[in-house]
């Protein structure tokens, strides 16, 4: 009898998190700040591989895999799979981990959170064991406060710190542009940097965006509260966001979460063009591009 063929890998896209508006409402009393923010998931993102093996293994590789810092064994990855063997009541499972590292590390698009959201996705599959919603949830909500919005790759409106989601509106077909000068920003710096924390809230969201120019217009009313002290502390942000800006083919540019990557919105047509210009004009920078949602 011929051995049976081992199973081929379960692989899913970590999309970055973007945020397209980002308010600070308020901060607490343990120093935790408060947020309203509009979440979409481009389909940009790492990659992230699991299959059988004989014991528990995270394989890292890809252009950002030595901006990893710590030990393999701190990955958030290996945290979520030990935790959720916990909260299942199961054995650490036999698998081996291979994590595609294409989001540049510490910029602002939740590349870590998404990662960790994903392994669990992908663990409840090939243990065929799915965790009530409410205690998935908490899991996600332990390894950190941006992955239980990540556990949804779809457009949410994150509130509190992270853990209060709703379903975001319907939107456009329409490309984004992600450009990261290679530059890590410290989220604490930026929030210690901050000279007032009890902004308004979002405007009121509609129901769907039906056109760019609806969304656009939408977020021209908005803001990413933690743009102007990120770019204190890194000033190449501001070069990117002028690049940006400076291309008639972009509508609305903005940096997203604490930085330093910037997005720029525009029609899905223009999305592969841009990225190739705007890749001619600095090199030096991460950039990619893809359709919003």
């Amino acid at each position: 009898m011929a051995p049976s063929r081992p199973s081929s890998p379960r692989v899913e896209l970590a999309r970055a998190k973007v945020n397209l508006a980002l308010h600070v409402t308020g901060q607490r009393s343990d120093g935790f700040h408060l947020l309203d923010s509009l979440v979409v998931f481009p389909q940009i993102g790492d990659r992230i591989a699991l299959a059988s093996s004989d014991k528990l293994d995270l394989v890292v590789e890809g252009p950002f895999a030595r901006d990893l810092d710590g030990s393999p064994d701190d990955n958030l990855i290996l945290k979520a799979v030990r935790s959720f063997a916990e909260r299942a009541d199961m054995p650490c499972p036999d698998i081996r981990l291979t994590l595609t590292k294409r989001l540049p590390v510490s910029s602002g698009i939740g590349g870590g959170s998404s990662d960790a959201a994903t392994t669990l996705r992908l663990l409840e599959d090939f243990t065929g064991t799915y965790l009530p919603d409410e205690e998935l949830h908490a899991l996600a909500l332990s390894l950190g406060a941006d992955v239980p919005v990540c556990l949804a790759p779809e457009c949410q409106i994150m509130r509190g710190m992270g853990e209060e989601l709703t379903p975001g509106p319907d939107l456009p077909a329409c490309g984004i542009v992600l450009v990261n000068p290679k530059a890590a920003v410290s989220t604490p710096e930026v929030f210690k940097s901050m000279t007032r924390r009890d902004y308004p809230p979002l405007p009121l969201v509609p129901e769907s965006f039906d056109t760019l120019g609806q969304l656009t217009g939408y977020l021209a009313s908005c803001r990413n509260d933690l743009q102007a002290p990120a770019m204190e502390l890194c000033g190449r942000i501001g070069e990117v966001l002028a690049a940006l800006e400076a291309d008639s083919r972009v509508d609305l540019a903005r940096m997203s979460g604490s930085g330093a990557t910037c997005f720029g919105l525009c029609e899905l047509e223009h999305a592969t063009d841009i990225e190739r210009s705007l890749r001619v004009e600095h090199p030096e920078w991460w950039i990619a591009s893809g359709p919003l949602s």
